[in-house]
């Protein structure tokens, strides 16, 4: 295959030992037979798609190991390929990467991209190379999109725009990034796409001409003082142009539609070819940009100026040095291709991945997909400025953010004993909003403390999660310290002694019934309520009853009337005192009817009546009943069928939306005879989760709807 022999020849030529080059021929020869006669949309045989994407990520001289995942990348979902075998052939990181890729496959196809998005970000965390493959994956599948029908197209297109597009420029991966924006702009507006295509097509030849000659022109002044270089042109994107036409300009003030890229020895001369230009064409006011000193969010480097070239024709011309260009086309991918990156390079390379890893770590699962989105695109996804520190450092932060921002990007001290700031010699308040090339001083003092009033106008995750820790670990020490007080009041209203109460052999019987590994997690769980001091006591002094006789004769002897109001969800025998967990084999949610059973450790777990899991069961049972003050929201699951044929989790998410149920994850499965989607969904109470399900049950192409797994 002709592909395959264009990488071969590639990584030869870089040294790339016959080893490695013999194991990318065993990855196409175990795919060739994987996918044996089976078909694309388009008629061509399947194993073109995963040799294509390889061939597309050689282009970015990306590592080996990608191209080897690249090429057997769909073998696990679209054969009968295991994990653990392309572990044995091909080694760990080949079998993560493919894993990764295979929970990417499945998006709701619509312009609602957050849960895809979730997972694009879910995968990149794992390892970046996924993501550098879904892109090179959804380029050639949308070159080959045409098969498929029209709605499809446009769906695909638009998903690429939300998410996949915004990413690859966050990465960087400009050569990937410039074609998936034209072939978005054609599926999802074809008229538009068409019309500016043909008004180019008009005026190509012309255009083409005027490009010879400036290249001509600046080649002789490169030449003439000495500068090595190697010059192209080009005329701009569709997309480029789409996106000046939809700031309101017409077709016929859009005079910078050609441009010229220079690529020089140094950066030296990326400013002497520079200044020699301008000597000659007259530059554009306001046009000239040095992303050299100043490089873009992406790592982007060059610099960019606008001049009145031959025959007064508006050329925009990049000036770069062949790593800055090597960056600019492959990105976040020249993390592993390229050798010769300078240390700030690689800094810059290793910051990137870090920050896309801390915005998974730092947002948990219970988050809804819309709102992860929203906090995401905010800080990722959105407008960064470039401040300085009065030293010149300079730093990267999202727009709107503030100085409380910039200081727990200093260091997580400096934020929490920030006490002013001061913004190109003026002071300014703490929830000022940061402006691109704001020079900024962070006052400190070591008794100043953080304020939680911060959280309502800090941008950064960072900030975000230092302030949350600051005063967790705040809340953690005075719930101990509080659990120690109660401990030692009960221990003197006992007339017990602490050291004989609390020695070792009684602490290790603690920890293991409690599950607990100190006697400050004792305290914590005593101060925070969740078990009583004569409860603790208890536990070691009736220790020829295990946990389950202790609670139940808690209960059964239990005949008070509670007048205060009850905090927990759940109201066991009259208390709410008591560690309480609901059960995950029934996922009770407000409104089922409940029953409890005391366990060993865990308190009391809580089942609905009907679980099958407790109907065999006669003792450790207890009652309990909701607590019909509290409004939190339940974890619930479901099991949708429907038909073979339908891909409809837009519907059901919209339908989750309009009923305020909130949608966690959401999964397809499909076997030979059945087909549908799990969905984990947090609702208010039974009534809610009743509703919903209905809603799902009445549309056309659902078979039946069933709670739990």
């Amino acid at each position: 295959m002709d592909e395959l022999n264009y990488i071969l020849e590639k990584y030869k030529e870089v040294g790339l030992s016959k080893e490695r080059l013999d194991l990318i021929k065993k990855a196409y020869k175990y795919a060739s037979d994987k996918h044996k006669g089976k078909k694309r949309k388009d008629g061509s045989d399947y194993i073109t798609h995963p040799v294509s994407v390889a061939k597309i990520l050689s282009d970015l001289n990306i590592d080996d190991t990608t191209i080897i995942a690249a090429l057997v990348h769909e073998t696990i979902s679209e054969s009968d390929a295991k994990p653990n075998e392309l572990e044995k052939l091909f080694g760990k990181d080949v079998r993560v990467i493919v894993e990764s890729l295979n929970k990417l496959k499945l998006s709701n196809n619509s312009e609602n991209s957050s849960l895809y998005l979730r997972k694009v970000l879910v995968g990149l965390s794992e390892d970046p190379r996924v993501l550098i493959i879904k892109l090179a994956d959804r380029l050639h599948n949308m070159r080959t999109i045409s098969s498929l029908p029209e709605s499809i197209q446009k769906q695909k297109a638009i998903e690429t725009m939300n998410v996949l597009i915004p990413i690859a420029h966050r990465l960087g991966i400009n050569s990937i990034k410039s074609e998936l924006e034209d072939l978005s702009l054609r599926y999802s507006k074809p008229d538009v796409y068409e019309s500016i295509l043909d008004k180019l097509d008009g005026t190509r030849e012309e255009l083409n001409k005027e490009l010879d000659k400036m290249i001509e022109s600046v080649s002789e002044i490169l030449t003439s003082h000495n500068i090595n270089f190697k010059i192209k042109g080009r005329v701009k994107s569709v997309y480029s142009i789409y996106n000046k036409l939809s700031t309101g300009r017409k077709w016929s003030d859009i005079y910078d539609i050609l441009a010229l890229r220079a690529i020089v020895d140094s950066v030296n001369d990326c400013y002497l070819a520079a200044g020699l230009i301008h000597a000659k064409y007259k530059p554009i006011p306001k046009r000239f940009k040095d992303y050299i000193s100043i490089p873009k969010s992406n790592m982007y480097q060059s610099l960019h100026t606008s001049v009145y070239g031959v025959d007064d024709h508006i050329f925009e011309i990049q000036l770069r040095t062949k790593e800055m260009d090597e960056i600019a086309e492959n990105g976040i991918a020249s993390h592993w291709s390229y050798k010769e990156h300078t240390s700030s390079i690689k800094n810059i390379m290793d910051q990137k991945l870090e920050m896309y890893k801390n915005i998974i770590d730092n947002y948990s699962n219970d988050i809804s997909d819309e709102l992860f989105k929203k906090n995401v695109e905010e800080e990722l996804l959105s407008n960064l400025i470039y401040v300085y520190t009065p030293k010149g450092d300079v730093m990267e932060l999202p727009e709107d953010a503030t100085p409380v921002d910039f200081a727990y990007r200093i260091h997580t001290n400096v934020g929490n004993q920030v006490v002013n700031a001061i913004v190109n010699e003026t002071i300014v308040p703490l929830d000022y909003k940061l402006q691109d090339g704001d020079i900024v001083k962070i006052n400190t003092e070591s008794t100043s403390k953080p304020n939680k009033d911060w959280l309502n106008f800090v941008k950064t995750t960072q900030a975000k999660n230092k302030i949350k820790a600051y005063f967790s670990k705040l809340d953690k020490e005075k719930y101990i310290s509080v659990g120690e007080s109660l401990i030692e009041k009960e221990l003197r209203k006992q007339k017990l002694v602490f050291k004989e109460v609390f020695k070792e052999e009684n602490l290790e019987k603690l920890f293991k019934d409690l599950k607990v590994k100190s006697l400050d997690d004792i305290y914590l769980n005593v101060g925070s309520l969740r078990y009583t001091p004569s409860y603790i006591i208890n536990l070691i002094y009736e220790d020829k009853k295990d946990v389950q006789d202790i609670l139940l004769d808690k209960f059964l002897n239990n005949n008070r009337v509670k007048t205060a109001d009850y905090k927990n969800d759940i109201i066991v025998a009259g208390t709410d005192d008591i560690l309480v967990n609901l059960a995950e084999c029934c996922m009770p949610v407000k409104g089922d009817e409940i029953i409890g059973y005391i366990t060993k450790g865990k308190g009391v777990t809580i089942h609905k009546k009907d679980c099958k899991n407790i109907s065999s069961l006669t003792t450790r049972l207890i009652d309990v009943k909701w607590n019909d003050r509290t409004n939190n929201t339940y974890i619930s699951k479901l099991k949708i069928y429907t038909d073979r044929n339908s891909n409809k989790m837009l519907d059901i998410i919209t339908k989750a939306s309009l009923k305020n149920v909130s949608v966690t994850s959401i999964n397809e499965f499909k076997n030979s005879n059945e087909y549908g989607y799990y969905i984990t969904v947090k609702v208010k109470d039974k009534e809610s989760l009743e509703k919903f399900k209905e809603s799902i049950r009445i549309l056309p192409y659902v078979i039946k709807v069933t709670i739990g797994e």
